[in-house]
């Protein structure tokens, strides 16, 4: 099952009456309000409004990055409180090339919810009508069971990486960031020694991704003879890296990995090595 679906698929589900959540993943890291009140403004009718700091991460320590994500039973009560129960299809989408629906679609997928999509194009693909009315959550019925990330890679293995070379770390960040250039979101300029640079707009034509074929031979042409399950994916902040998974599942390359702490957790240990 494709990890994506269309604007034309996604209004007959609706229309269909099937039982969809569509959750809005609007976000602006320069100004962390400003998805809420665009999601306020308008959105897809029926769409709840998921929010980067609120629902997809959790609470920082000054160690663990920027956007760590929730502990798995912190994570259960939100997908509860949410009513994203295993049998609902959760369909997410943003405006801004799928970057923060893909943050949530990593972590559904990772704990077990197997039925969700992104919206491709998110809501420029979008044709249908517009709501204004912001609508509540309905929680499930039943508390949603905790468990664990399953891909997910800690600090310490990457640490650990850095001498066996048994996996590639690939960078979703802009190239200047990666190379030390021009850092205004983290304190420390630079990418983890051995690191490759794979900037995540790269997978899109305008607000949509490229198709599977050419995803597929773009990362096949990168990674050379590495498998996809050599691949452990990170950022800024284990946001765009979820970009760089979610683009690899399209192509049919699965098995990759995320460190969700990325460059913000790995930075904050001045004992960690640095390379510009």
């Amino acid at each position: 099952m494709t990890p994506l679906i269309t604007a034309n698929q996604l209004e007959e589900i609706i229309n269909s009456g099937e039982n969809v959540l569509l959750c809005d993943c609007r976000f602006d890291l320069a100004d962390t309000s400003a998805g809420r009140k665009a999601y306020e403004e308008s959105h897809i009718p029926g769409a709840i409004y998921v929010d980067l700091d609120q629902d997809l991460s959790g609470e920082k320590t000054g160690k663990n990055g920027r956007h760590p994500l929730p502990t798995p039973d912190a994570w259960a009560k939100t997908k509860t409180r949410l009513g994203m129960d295993n049998n609902t299809l959760v369909v997410a989408y943003d405006k801004q090339g799928s970057v923060y629906a893909s943050r949530l679609w990593w972590m559904l997928k990772a704990t077990g919810h197997a039925n969700v999509r992104v919206l491709d194009g998110g809501l420029d693909a979008w044709n249908g009508p517009i709501g204004t009315i912001p609508r509540q959550p309905s929680p499930a019925s039943q508390a949603i069971e905790a468990m664990p990330y399953v891909g997910l890679v800690l600090a310490d293995a990457v640490s650990e990486n850095l001498q066996t070379q048994k996996s590639v770390v690939m960078d979703a960040r802009a190239n200047d960031r990666f190379h030390g250039q021009n850092e205004t979101l983290d304190p420390v300029a630079g990418h983890i020694p051995g690191a490759i640079n794979r900037f995540f707009k790269d997978n899109l034509s305008a607000t949509a991704f490229k198709a599977p074929e050419q995803l597929y031979k773009d990362f096949v042409d990168f990674l050379g003879p590495l498998k996809a399950s050599d691949v452990i994916h990170q950022c800024g902040s284990g946001v765009t890296a979820c970009h760089n998974l979610l683009a690899m599942e399209i192509a049919g390359l699965k098995g990759s990995r995320l460190y969700a702490g990325s460059w913000s957790e790995w930075c904050a240990d001045p004992q960690r090595p640095v390379e510009t």
